[in-house]
Parts: structure tokens; sequence; C-alpha cells
């Protein structure tokens, strides 16, 4: 599968986009999405549709600050989910932020509920499987704990809360706090 990445500011696929984050993510992890929109007049943000031969695949909406970039929201359509586009669409995200230190938020598989943690836990598998690693600490973005990841290279707490802050401003990073340390790779 090839995956294009077309960035989008209005129009039709801004509307598929919009539906798609809003029935794709928990309201407790999710921000205006005005405020969105509005970072990406900044140049802070991206707005991603993820596509193949015009078909709209999923989104992909990016923060950024320096030279790191947060994957801030990432979800493939129910209908093509499963036939290889989100990794066809990390490839693609990977080569266009080529030099850059890609982060990555899930939610923590550290969780009681059965059915909660076998998604979960096949998330992480599916970020990990596609070349990302974990990163050692845990946050509490705005009520839910998160795990970290980065495309191999490391980024601190300190650093990664920094994307917020130029991206989005001091409203949504000083809702975020560092957890503690996560554990060792070889005891996940």
């Amino acid at each position: 599968m090839s995956v294009k990445l077309k960035q989008v500011f209005s129009g039709k696929r801004l509307d598929e986009i919009h539906a798609l984050y809003e029935t794709a993510f928990p309201a407790g992890e999710k921000k205006p999405f005005s405020m969105i929109v509005s970072g990406q007049g900044t140049g802070l943000v991206e707005i991603l549709s993820l596509e193949e031969n015009n078909r709209f695949l999923g989104l992909a909406i990016m923060a950024k600050a320096g030279d790191r970039v947060l994957l801030d929201y990432f979800a493939i359509a129910d209908e093509v989910r499963g036939h290889g586009a989100g990794s066809a669409a990390l490839q693609a995200l990977r080569e266009r932020y080529q030099g850059m230190r890609i982060i990555i938020e899930i939610e923590s598989t550290k969780c009681v509920d059965e059915e909660e943690l076998v998604l979960r836990t096949r998330r992480k598998k599916f970020y990990l499987r596609n070349g990302f690693t974990m990163l050692p600490y845990y946050i509490d973005l705005w009520g839910t704990e998160m795990e970290m990841l980065s495309n191999g290279q490391p980024c601190p707490y300190e650093e990664y809360l920094d994307i917020y802050t130029t991206a989005f401003g001091t409203k949504v990073s000083d809702k975020i706090h560092f957890l503690g340390d996560a554990p060792a790779a070889d005891e996940i």
C-alpha cells in the first residue's frame, strides 16, 4: 500500500478528518478541533490526510517544535483498518519528518479492564513493530496515563512538553505532568 500525506486546510477533506477525529478519540483526550486548525495557521501544527489514489484512509495531526514532532492524533478509517494503511502511513511520516525526532503517546498498558488492555497492547505492539521504541517515562495527559515512544531517538520529558507549549501554549501544556520513569525495555 502506498500512502500519500496531504496537508489539508479546508474543504470536504477537512470535514472528513474532523468527523474521524470526533469518533476515533475519547472525549477526555481531544482538544477543540478549532484549536488544532488555529495551530495549523501558525505553522506549528499540520493536519494531514492519509490517502491512496485520492481515497481518504485516515488522519495524522502533528505538532512541531524545533527538531521534534509529536504525532498528536493518528487514526485509520474503519473500512481500511487492518490492511496495512497504518504501517504505510507511519513510513510516510518517517519520510516526511526525516531527521526529526517523532514522538508518540499511547494510553498506558497498565490498566485493569481486560478488553481495554487487549486494545492498548495491540496498539503498543503496532508501533513497536513499525520501528518505534519506548521512551523511559510515563506522563499524565489531561488525566490519562500515557506511555511514550519515539522513532528511536531520545526525547527527554522537558523537550516533549515543550512541543505542546510551543504549538498550543501553556493552557494546554500546564495540564500535562511527568508521572515517573518507565521500566527498562527488558522489563516490558
